[in-house]
């Protein structure tokens, strides 16, 4: 029944279905993150915690291998740690997204992109409970954010939507082709390394190379569009016009994507 239904509505029916009911998708999220932590004294705060001493760890060893004033640099390694594991979760849990949920696609006609929104309400729950370690990070140095902080609520809207194209694509490649899976996840692990995440853009030798290594780096501008505004700072024109640039291309594809090969994908469970 299921696959009979995919062949009669559109990515855009099974989108627009999926967020009118969003309710679903978010008691589905809801109750994956509660169910790993069922009987657990403080639940989801575990992640916090190791998040927590994480951030500690390598803001003292790479704020002391950078000479970077710990009052700047661990705020920065602490947005970026945090903002990375949420990009680095939503797209490997993306990949499997449709994979993990086989045993309900294949039986109940609820729309494809339900579950990608699970995916995403998971770990943005999981985000949120991290949050609460910056403004801790702060308060040590007596910092307080301003009013460009507001555009932390434009930024997560655009790297949120970003996010879910690609979940989508990575969603329906990685149902055919297994094998993707594992190598979105070492292109992962080799990104947090050419991103400004454990160490500081002003940290680059000046000139064009280094420029480019930044500009043609996506991650970049999705995770300054959210930290420069906590930072108490401003994103660049640039930053914005990329994320905005790649969030109208990516959507168009994905429509064309999961329009095309929504059918199939229950036949590749």
């Amino acid at each position: 029944m299921a696959s009979v239904t995919a062949q009669k509505i559109t990515a855009w029916e099974d989108i627009s279905s999926s967020v009118t009911n969003f309710r679903l998708a978010a008691l589905l999220g809801w109750q994956d993150v509660a169910q790993r932590y069922r009987r657990s004294s403080i639940g989801a705060f575990w992640l916090t915690i190791n998040m927590g001493v994480l951030i500690g760890a390598l803001g003292l060893v790479f704020g002391t291998i950078f000479n970077s004033p710990m009052s700047e640099f661990l705020p920065f390694i602490c947005v970026g740690l945090i903002m990375w594991g949420y990009f680095s979760s939503l797209i490997n849990d993306g990949c499997t997204s449709f994979i993990s949920n086989s045993d309900t696609m294949l039986q109940l006609p609820i729309p494809f992109f339900t579950y990608i929104l699970r995916t995403w309400w998971r770990n943005t729950i999981i985000l949120a409970h991290n949050m609460v370690i910056f403004p801790i990070v702060l308060l040590m140095f007596g910092k307080f954010v301003n009013f460009n902080a507001l555009l932390v609520i434009p930024g997560f809207m655009l790297v949120s939507l970003n996010l879910l194209w690609v979940m989508v694509v990575l969603a329906v490649l990685c149902t055919r082709y297994r094998d993707l899976t594992q190598i979105v996840q070492n292109i992962m692990q080799v990104g947090m390394y050419v991103t400004p995440i454990m160490w500081m853009a002003n940290n680059l030798p000046g000139g064009a190379r280094s420029r480019l290594m930044l500009d043609l780096n996506p991650f970049y501008h999705l995770i300054s569009i959210v930290r420069e505004p906590l930072l108490g700072g401003t994103a660049t024109q640039l930053n914005w016009l990329v994320t905005v640039g790649m969030a109208v291309v990516g959507w168009m594809i994905a429509l064309l994507f999961l329009n095309r090969y929504r059918s199939r994908i229950t036949y590749w469970l």
